[in-house]
């Protein structure tokens, strides 16, 4: 669809593509945000920092910074209608302030195609267990074996091996990655009606119907009660706790996906007659529900496999629950086995995270490549295929960090000390360029752009409205301030 005249003039850089509705602009920023730190980072970073109390922090991060940056991020996309980078300059020369306050989308840019260099890797690894579940379901078929659990036969030890046997096959890794990056690159290739909007409007609403079905599936077999004193007991003391609040408050801007320019760029291709406030807060709580229930649908099935002497451990803080990467890829696999419809959840529950990785890779990738298609008028084909080879380059490298024979510690001080190529990209990207991204934009949107400009964008009047200029203007920059400074220097907290 192309653009008014008004807008056109306004930026000749606009751009040319709008979401066809505000649904698949809901899908789509809903997508790029929804990901593996939904479905495995929170439960257990609530379950480890307090339960109720991560949670209710967690709450109140995305109400009162995640929500206004979220919704300023889509702000300046629609009013520079172009890439972030482009969206910037615009906004900041409409407003009369210099065109280097660019340099916060800039950096949040470069973010996002750093996280795809290793999030893509990761899913890589959805791919493969997705097909051992393929194959355990057909071995499971042919026997009448389908009620069972999976992997039948095996014993849980060379189950939960199975991440180790594909970090021991760099062959078999790298396929993987470049496996989802081909997929990856395809959707980008095809642009925002072709591409983007399709996957968006057909995996998002299929990943919900898969978690709501998982997450009955987990209430009714797995271990309900536990769960909830896991997640949810409330702990008042660690209300008072520094590293609990800002648990929450880098999980609420990480699990939203700001500071990455992702949602400037989607918001480019919203349309004038989407209410930014009423639709930014529905992607917030979409995604916050998300991370909420994903405990509800991963740990009875984890809790129900444990011997009740260390599920004990774990609910009296004894022990700690896996986290992240070892929750999915071992604790999982082997919690599956143990429960009925074992290989058929497990199939579901894999390709439901590839739904959801996919989504957010895509967008990871669109930042950059809209940035590069009007910076440099080239074919959004080749630009998509330039930029994801590169991204698969620099993954395969990172890939190396499991192999257990190589000693990749490149940066052995600060925060830097002991990380391999895996934890350096990761360091960066979220102690660093993602949260000196997001605290440009709020000083930016609070501060220097024309409030005329960007007020006639949001859609709130009265109350809400200065509600959220006071947040962005004050409590946003200050917060993501304190948490840019943590990350650099954790010795801050003792």
């Amino acid at each position: 669809m192309a653009l008014a005249g008004s807008d056109a003039g306004a930026n000749p850089a606009a751009s040319t593509e709008k979401w066809s509705s505000r649904f698949a602009f809901i899908m789509a920023a809903v997508g790029s945000a929804v990901g593996l730190g939904n479905l495995v980072r929170f439960p257990a970073e609530a379950g480890s920092n307090g339960g109720g109390a991560f949670v209710i922090f967690y709450i109140f991060c995305v109400v009162l910074i995640g929500l206004p940056v979220l919704l300023s991020e889509t702000l300046i996309g629609r009013a520079g209608q172009s890439s972030a980078i482009e969206s910037v300059k615009s906004v900041a020369r409409r407003s009369g302030a210099s065109p280097l306050w660019s340099l916060g989308a800039g950096i949040g840019m470069v973010g996002a195609f750093l996280i795809l260099c290793y999030y893509s890797v990761l899913a890589g690894w959805i791919i493969y267990f997705a097909g051992l579940f393929v194959s355990d379901l057909g071995s499971a078929l042919s026997t009448g074996a389908i009620a069972s659990g999976a992997f039948a036969g095996q014993d849980q030890e060379s189950v939960a091996g199975l991440l180790g046997e594909l970090h021991g096959n760099s062959t078999m890794m790298i396929a993987m990655h470049a496996l989802f990056m081909a997929v990856t690159i395809f959707v980008v290739a095809r642009g925002v009606h072709g591409g983007i909007e399709k996957v968006a409007i057909w995996l998002m609403p299929t990943f919900f119907i898969l978690f709501l079905g998982i997450t009955i599936y987990s209430v009714a077999t797995g271990a309900f009660g536990p769960t909830l004193s896991f997640l949810f007991s409330f702990e008042p003391a660690r209300l008072l706790d520094p590293n609990v609040m800002l648990s929450a408050l880098g999980q609420a801007l990480f699990s939203l996906s700001l500071g990455s320019a992702l949602m400037i760029t989607y918001g480019a291709y919203a349309s004038r007659d989407t209410n930014l406030a009423k639709t930014s807060g529905v992607i917030a709580s979409a995604d916050t529900s998300v991370a909420i229930i994903a405990g509800l649908a991963i740990f009875p099935i984890v809790f129900a496999a444990m011997a009740p002497d260390v599920l004990a451990a774990v609910l009296s803080g004894e022990e700690s629950v896996p986290n992240g990467l070892g929750l999915m890829f071992s604790t999982l696999p082997v919690a599956f086995q143990t429960m009925p419809f074992g290989s058929l959840i497990g199939l579901l529950f894999f390709v439901m995270v590839f739904f959801a990785a996919l989504t957010s890779s895509v967008a990871l990738l669109e930042a950059s490549v809209s940035w590069a298609v009007h910076r440099f008028k080239a074919s959004r084909t080749t630009i998509a295929v330039v930029f994801g080879g590169v991204i698969f380059l620099i993954g395969t490298w990172s890939s190396f960090s499991f192999n257990s024979q190589a000693e990749l510690y490149l940066l052995n001080f600060g925060i830097f000390a002991e990380q391999n190529p895996f934890g350096i990209i990761d360091v960066v990207t979220g102690k660093i360029l993602l949260p000196v991204s997001a605290l440009l934009v709020a000083i930016f949107v609070g501060w220097i752009a024309d409030k005329r400009l960007i007020d006639e964008e949001n859609g709130m009047s009265g109350a809400p409205h200065m509600i959220w200029r006071f947040l962005i203007a004050w409590l946003c920059p200050l917060v993501i301030g304190v948490i840019l400074i943590t990350g650099l220097f954790p010795q801050i907290l003792g």
